[in-house]
């Protein structure tokens, strides 16, 4: 990125001014933006549409809202009359939700929402949930945990749910293999390690 104080003049003090900034608050903002690849927050490379590689990795999840992170993309490029941002790349979310030429507040929030299950659960499983195909909103009723195979799973099932030891001797014959592909053919998806129920 350029340093901000050579790009400040009278004219983008007051496309500061606009957008509730000063300079020493936008320095201040930056430091808590901009994007820090130790701890691997979704983060986009901001940049505009002036054939200038100028611009900012910025960490999506620092802002309140959508219309935080837009006023603060335009007050780093407030050098520009008019800047039409650019996300010219990104890092730790899903390809799906990124768009160069754009970013909207639902695709935003979804970024946001991601975010928020990888911090609670594991970027894995959330990953893998989505590359599924499942609704991002629907992870926490579906997520059912990491497994070595559906088998595995499946043997949990019966261990939480059945009592085999009444069954005597005859239990060393129930069939999991049998028993996970039944489990597996409509009411649960094993992708990469993880369970999610399909209803």
């Amino acid at each position: 990125m350029q340093t901000l104080e050579t790009s400040i003049t009278a004219t983008s003090i007051n496309r500061l001014n606009e957008l509730s900034y000063t300079v020493d608050s936008l320095l201040d903002a930056i430091k808590i933006h901009e994007a820090d690849y130790n701890n691997e927050n979704p983060a986009v490379y901001c940049g505009t549409n002036n054939g200038s590689i100028n611009g900012l990795w910025i960490d999506l999840t620092t802002f309140a809202d959508y219309d935080d992170f837009i006023d603060f993309c335009k007050a780093v490029h407030s050098d520009e009359s008019d800047p039409e941002l650019m996300f010219q790349d990104f890092e730790y979310f899903p390809r799906e939700y990124y768009s160069e030429s754009c970013m909207d507040r639902e695709t935003f929030d979804k970024i946001q929402a991601y975010a928020d299950l990888c911090e609670r659960y594991s970027r894995e499983a959330v990953t893998e949930y989505i590359d599924c195909g499942f609704e991002l909103e629907d992870f926490e009723d579906r997520y059912q945990g990491a497994y070595d195979s559906e088998e595995d799973y499946a043997r949990e099932i019966v261990d939480q749910c059945y009592d085999l030891e009444k069954m005597g001797n005859l239990a060393c014959y129930f069939d999991y293999s049998a028993f996970a592909r039944d489990l597996f053919m409509c009411d649960y998806t094993f992708c990469g390690g993880y369970v999610f129920s399909n209803y």
